[in-house]
């Protein structure tokens, strides 16, 4: 079997699953990228392997880097609006060969990762003080 190239498997992908926006997997590439630059710049053991847990965090990370307060609304364009998305588009890429994957993987790792307003959204909120989240929190109750 010939080995295809990035942008022809991201041409049958989107072809046979158009879901999410073609430019939701070429981030996910260049995330994949930052997480291991990033794990080798915390001297974190790196094998040729990034676990899930790694890649989402990653991905928020990078998110956030390129996007900042726009990460949510970006993400959300390529209708990626939560971490089990973010599997499915890891997953898709691992059965075009494009990712690799060890027999411990699954995608079910990816789903419940993180709550995407608090990761993409919270970081850029203004700051309350304690008595107004507690005032807030309170109101929501009743």
């Amino acid at each position: 079997m010939q080995k295809i190239g990035f942008a022809e498997a991201l041409d049958r992908i989107t072809a046979q699953d158009p879901r999410y926006d073609r430019e939701a997997y070429v981030f996910l590439r260049d995330a994949l990228d930052f997480t291991v630059k990033q794990l080798k710049k915390n001297k974190e053991e790196v094998s040729r392997h990034v676990t899930p847990q790694q890649l989402l965090d990653g991905v928020r990370q990078f998110a956030l880097k390129e996007f900042g307060p726009m990460a949510m609304t970006v993400l959300d364009y390529w209708r990626v609006r939560c971490c089990g998305d973010i599997g499915e588009i890891v997953f898709s890429l691992i059965r075009s060969g494009i990712f690799g994957k060890t027999e411990s993987d699954s995608i079910e790792q990816f789903r419940g990762g993180y709550d995407f307003h608090e990761a993409f959204v919270a970081p850029f909120l203004p700051e309350r003080t304690k008595d107004e989240r507690n005032a807030s929190l309170s109101a929501q109750k009743h």
